[in-house]
């Protein structure tokens, strides 16, 4: 937390993210780009706004309590929000010429009355309390407040190119201090407030920026040198790089995805990476996979979900209309995992994966799968835990082929 109010622009430019994303419906990626570009800001500068804008997100409903502000007033009234969470974390007030200031006494009896209203004071919509307690019972409570927290920043060190001591020792030179994290053998935790992708070793693929649960997606896979791998739902490539640094980038790794743009992205990535043994493929139509039928010894699905797993790192998501969405994307989820899966070979492996820790998106999914795909069987299945680990949730299944 700062231990220091912010000044009146770094105020400003909270209030103006939070505009964008809450009344213009603008991810909070984009936001932070659009006002940071035109500025000559510091690192640590960003870093403070994007702190403060981060835990006013994740506990929206709650900050918006103690200052009698609605998302539609953020634009108008903003000031007053930013003064309650000063407050509320016992900050002075920042210096600002046209404040909307609050009332201490007031501030303090919400606060108390908020106490008394767990789902409040964690900054939690009344359909995601409602969804977490139906899905998860007597374990929301806890995941629900550790989604509040502030994500750590995690790496993934790259084996193509170096070991994790290698890569510790290199980033302590740049005056990047890191430590190890045991249950992840491949990431490092950042401790120190640093630019990361200013760094020698980020521009020389040393590095990607990635959660430590995320990491243990690719892992389940078991790639080995030589293998034929699909990453199906590749995106911008992050568990792409993982899988090609797995194989030691032998063998042939395909990253597919329905968006262009997307793997144009990846292709930059795995250069620097020195990800040689990747090639991309846009889903054009069904017959792209029809004609990938039986030919993979390992195939990644990690389709897109709801995202309720990662609210501390897109907390955006809890304010946007992600129930409305929720069953188109269930339906994609079965509609993926039914046609993907016929690029798997028979004695092959599917790692179905999600970024929610929801089991409508995760266990019933697969359950539905198994029923309906005689010639697949469960190997095991894991639930990556915010509350039991620190890290963002994850949800990640092994199935393997067992006939045509």
């Amino acid at each position: 937390m700062l231990n220091s109010p912010l000044s009146e622009h770094a105020s400003e430019l909270v209030i103006a993210i939070l505009h964008q994303v809450l009344t213009q419906g603008a991810p909070l990626d984009r936001a932070y780009s659009k006002q940071f570009a035109p500025e000559r800001l510091k690192p640590w500068e960003q870093a403070r706004i994007a702190l403060v804008t981060g835990d006013i997100l994740r506990r929206l409903s709650y900050y918006s309590f103690l200052a009698d502000v609605s998302a539609e007033q953020i634009e108008r009234e903003g000031t007053r929000l930013i003064n309650a969470w000063h407050m509320a974390n016992g900050l002075e007030l920042p210096k600002m010429r046209y404040a909307l200031q609050m009332d201490s006494e007031l501030l303090e009896q919400r606060m108390a009355e908020a106490q008394a209203m767990p789902a409040l004071l964690d900054g939690c919509p009344q359909w995601l309390e409602a969804l977490g307690s139906e899905q998860l019972g007597d374990n929301w409570p806890a995941e629900r407040h550790a989604l509040t927290q502030a994500p750590k920043r995690y790496l993934r060190t790259n084996l193509l190119k170096c070991s994790r001591e290698e890569l510790k020792a290199r980033l302590a030179k740049e005056g990047v201090e890191t430590c190890e994290v045991p249950e992840v053998g491949s990431a490092l935790e950042v401790i120190s407030d640093s630019a990361l992708f200013r760094t020698e070793c980020f521009k020389s693929g040393w590095f990607e920026q990635q959660d430590a649960g995320s990491q243990h997606v690719a892992e389940a896979l078991g790639v080995e040198p030589g293998m034929r791998v699909i990453d199906a739902c590749a995106g911008a490539g992050g568990k792409t790089l993982h899988l090609a640094a797995k194989m030691q980038g032998k063998g042939r790794l395909l990253a597919m995805d329905v968006e262009q743009w997307k793997l144009d992205n990846l292709k930059q990535r795995a250069r620097r990476a020195g990800a040689h043994n990747v090639e991309t493929r846009l889903i054009a139509s069904s017959k792209t996979i029809k004609r990938l039928k039986l030919s993979a010894d390992r195939v990644l699905l990690d389709v897109p979900c709801s995202g309720l797993g990662v609210l501390k790192r897109n907390p955006d998501t809890k304010w946007r209309d992600t129930p409305e969405r929720l069953p188109v994307l269930m339906e994609l989820q079965e509609h993926i995992l039914g046609s993907y899966s016929r690029m798997v070979k028979v004695g092959g492996i599917l790692v179905y994966a999600t970024c929610s820790i929801m089991p409508q998106e995760n266990e019933q999914q697969v359950a539905r799968f198994l029923k309906q795909q005689g010639h697949f069987r469960l190997l095991d299945e894991e639930t990556i835990s915010p509350a039991k680990t620190g890290f963002d949730g994850f949800y990640l299944a092994r199935i393997e082929r067992i006939a045509e």
